[in-house]
């Protein structure tokens, strides 16, 4: 886990979960239950959406080695270190 798609879990978050709701209601289901299934949805993917796009961004990254997640030596990282 890496503090980079925990920031963009929030954005990511509402993104996902907003464009699944305006969706449900485009498709004419103004029901509690359609928009609280879209809600749902959107909240259980955009942590998986995150890590992938903080993947992608930290390969595309020149400056990154992706070495060095094989000697993190705990799954929370130190607020004070450097990212890992």
């Amino acid at each position: 886990m890496d503090r980079l798609s925990i920031y963009l879990t929030f954005m990511v978050g509402s993104v996902t979960t907003g464009a699944l709701v305006v969706a449900v209601m485009t498709l004419g289901w103004y029901s509690w239950l359609a928009i609280g299934v879209a809600t749902a949805i959107g909240f259980v993917i955009a942590w998986p959406i995150s890590y992938a796009i903080s993947r992608r961004i930290k390969r595309q990254d020149k400056g990154w080695d992706e070495t060095k997640l094989d000697n993190v030596p705990s799954a929370i990282p130190d607020p004070t270190a450097r990212e890992v």
